[in-house]
């Protein structure tokens, strides 16, 4: 499936409505814009409750972050 849409003069964009039938995206979603490379990845932001348990198990201590790293 490939499907186009335009930058608006106020910067907005139009979704094909037969992606947006096919992903069941309805009015009022919202979503998450994440950079990949030249392009961005558009996906539904998840609702609280669907992260409930996602870190089941993970360490609370002795994690690294950014600035462990070499």
């Amino acid at each position: 499936m490939s499907a186009t849409a335009t930058l608006s003069s106020k910067y907005r964009l139009s979704i094909p409505k037969q992606i947006r039938e096919d992903q069941h995206w309805e009015v009022g979603q919202e979503f998450a814009f994440i950079p990949k490379g030249k392009g961005v990845l558009l996906i539904p932001a998840p609702e609280r409750e669907q992260l409930a348990g996602i870190a089941k198990g993970a360490r609370t201590t002795s994690y690294r972050d950014r600035e462990d790293r070499s």
